[in-house]
């Protein structure tokens, strides 16, 4: 993965090609750690690594039941969606969510107009009462926001576990060669 989205040639490729640059991002704050080292909640963060990944999963696959017309809400299950437990393993987590993104694509791949209507669920306290729909555009813009967000969560979470930035990550993920710019991450321990 470049450290920049590649040129796109249309809207749909662009939201599409943004969305997975983020996604990519939060993965790479994954990389070279292991399941005890996901599941680490650092005094920066009440969330793990593991934990920001399985919750961009579920969050993917409930706006994708919105866009079909089918929301859920289960508090709880919302809530257990954050934590990374101790039956987690990363590799799992991130097939995991990585099988999202594939539901995610070929949803927005069988949509033809992206100003397809997603109706606002009612009853859930932090969605707008006084609008009926959303685009399916906005949906996907909404993907790139909350996961960039947690893409950003995520950074400060992995820095304060071993000091690792997204930039050395990547460069080790992707076998840069060491510079005056950038080092690629190594393991200490």
């Amino acid at each position: 993965m470049p450290a920049h989205v590649p040129p796109v040639a249309d809207e749909r490729s662009a939201l599409l090609g943004f969305l997975e640059h983020q996604r990519e991002l939060v993965r790479i704050t994954a990389f070279g750690l292991t399941d005890a080292e996901a599941a680490q909640t650092p005094s920066a963060s009440s969330l793990s690594i593991g934990g920001v990944v399985k919750h961009l999963a579920e969050v993917e696959r409930s706006w994708m039941d919105t866009v079909r017309g089918t929301p859920r809400m289960d508090p709880a299950a919302y809530m257990e969606g954050f934590r990374f437990s101790p039956e987690d393993s990363l590799a799992d987590v991130l097939a995991d969510y990585d099988a999202a993104a594939q539901e995610t694509e070929k949803l927005v791949a069988d949509i033809d107009d992206l100003g397809h209507a997603v109706a606002v669920p009612r009853g859930v306290p932090w969605f707008p009462q006084d609008v009926e729909a959303w685009s399916l555009r906005w949906v996907l813009l909404h993907l790139i926001e909350e996961t960039a967000r947690h893409a950003g969560h995520a950074d400060i979470v992995r820095e304060s576990l071993d000091g690792a930035s997204s930039i050395s990550l990547l460069a080790a993920a992707e076998q840069w060669p060491a510079n005056d710019f950038v080092q690629p991450w190594k393991r200490d321990r």
